[in-house]
Parts: C-alpha cells; structure tokens; sequence
C-alpha cells in the first residue's frame, strides 16, 4: 500500500474540517444530555473544551512566526485531553453510557495522538 503524504496546507485544512466536526458533535452530544445539574455542569465544561479545540486550532494556523504557532498548539493539545476528561467524566459518573460515547471518545483520542506529534515535531523558533 502507498503511503500518501498531504502537504502542510492541505494536512492543516483537512485536519481544521477534523477538529470542526468533533466540535459539532459534541454539541449534539450536550444537547442530548438530560437538564440534570451534574449532566449540565459536565456538558457545558466539555462543550468549551472541544469547541476550544477547533477554534484554537483555527488560530494556531494563522501563527504569525513558529514560536507562536508552536505556543497555540499546546494549547490546542490541552484542551483536547480536557475533553478527553469530560469525556471520562461523563461517562463514569453514569450519566452518559458507555456505548454512546465509544466514538466520539476514539475520535478525541486521535486528536490527542495527533497533536502531540504536531506539537513535538513543531519548531520551537
């Protein structure tokens, strides 16, 4: 099988659609968490937290000099594992089950995978 390498610029848009999507998913998520307070208070912690991953990471992409880009995605990384936490959360605590969250929580794992191979290859300066 050949391996297909993207360039920068089409690895950075495809992965902007990526980050995008798990956002817009994650909203669907909350809205479908019952008005409980626990569920409420988890849900809204995770929904900035994944639509800080996309956002963030729309920025990171605008970096003005390598050290910038570098310091954005850090942040991006960050805020991935702490929807990865909400995640966790709500799913120990039995408010979402299992079952429903084996995707999505696959998918910010990827993110994770990703963007710490991004931010370790990233140039400091």
């Amino acid at each position: 099988m050949e391996e297909i390498r993207l360039s920068n610029y089409a690895f950075a848009e495809q992965f902007k659609r990526r980050t995008k999507s798990f956002a817009l998913r994650v909203i669907k998520l909350f809205r479908a968490l019952p008005s409980t307070a626990d569920a409420q208070i988890l849900g809204k912690q995770l929904l900035r937290a994944a639509t800080s991953v996309a956002a963030n990471y729309r920025a990171a992409c605008r970096s003005r000099s390598k050290a910038e880009f570098s310091a954005k995605i850090g942040v991006v990384l960050e805020e991935a594992d702490e929807a990865q936490f909400w995640l966790e959360m709500l799913e120990e605590s039995e408010i979402v089950a299992a079952n429903r969250l084996i995707e999505i929580k696959k998918e910010v794992a990827e993110l994770t995978a990703i963007l710490t191979t991004i931010k370790k290859n990233a140039p400091k300066k």
